[in-house]
C-alpha cells in the first residue's frame, strides 16, 4: 500500500513537470513554487518507500546527490551560464527520481539536452515557421531552456518507475 501511495505521488509530479517544461520553454522561468511542490512530492514518495523497505539508503543517496548537484551547478549560475531555476530543479530531481535510478536519469538527460541544444542551434529542422522563429530568437539571445530536458528526462523516469511498479507482480501488494 505504501508503494502504491509513493507511485501516486510520483505520478502527480508528471503534470507539474510538464508545466515546468512548457513555462521554461516559453518564458525561461521556473518558479520556486513549482520546485517546492516537486520537492514535497519527492520527499513524500521517498519517505513512503523508506518506511516500507525499512531502509533509508535511497533517501540519503538522493539527498547527497541533490546537494552535490546544487553545489556543482551553483558556480555556473554565478557565471550566468545556467539559470537559478534550472539549478534548483536539478537539485530537487534526485529526490523525485530516487537515488537508485540516477544513472538512467543521467543518460536520458544527456539525450534530451543534446536534442534540445541541436534544435536550438538548428531551428530549420523544425516544421512550423512560428516555432522556428521562436527557437531562432532563443538562439540569438544565447538561451537554452535547460528545464525542458530536465523535465522530459524526469517524466520518462517516473513513467518507467510507475509502469514497473504496476507490471511487477506483487510489488504493490506488500
Amino acid at each position: 500500500m505504501l508503494l502504491a501511495a509513493s507511485l501516486l505521488l510520483k505520478a502527480i509530479a508528471i503534470p507539474l513537470l510538464a508545466r515546468i517544461a512548457w513555462l521554461d520553454f516559453t518564458t525561461q522561468k521556473i518558479s520556486n513554487r513549482d520546485v517546492l511542490l516537486l520537492l514535497c512530492l519527492g520527499l513524500g514518495s521517498l519517505q513512503l518507500v523508506s518506511v516500507q523497505t525499512e531502509s533509508w539508503w535511497d533517501m540519503g543517496l538522493s539527498a547527497i546527490a541533490g546537494l552535490v548537484l546544487f553545489l556543482a551547478l551553483f558556480p555556473f549560475w554565478a557565471l550566468r551560464r545556467v539559470g537559478a531555476g534550472d539549478v534548483k530543479l536539478m537539485a530537487v530531481t534526485p529526490l523525485l527520481i530516487g537515488g537508485t535510478d540516477l544513472v538512467a536519469f543521467s543518460l536520458l538527460l544527456l539525450v534530451f539536452a543534446l536534442a534540445t541544444a541541436l534544435i536550438v542551434k538548428n531551428p530549420f529542422m523544425l516544421p512550423q515557421s512560428a516555432f522556428r522563429l521562436y527557437v531562432q530568437h532563443l538562439d540569438r539571445k544565447g538561451v537554452v531552456p535547460f528545464g525542458v530536458p530536465i523535465s522530459l528526462a524526469s517524466i520518462c523516469m517516473i513513467a518507467l518507475q510507475v509502469g514497473y511498479g504496476f507490471m511487477v507482480p506483487g510489488s504493490l501488494s506488500m
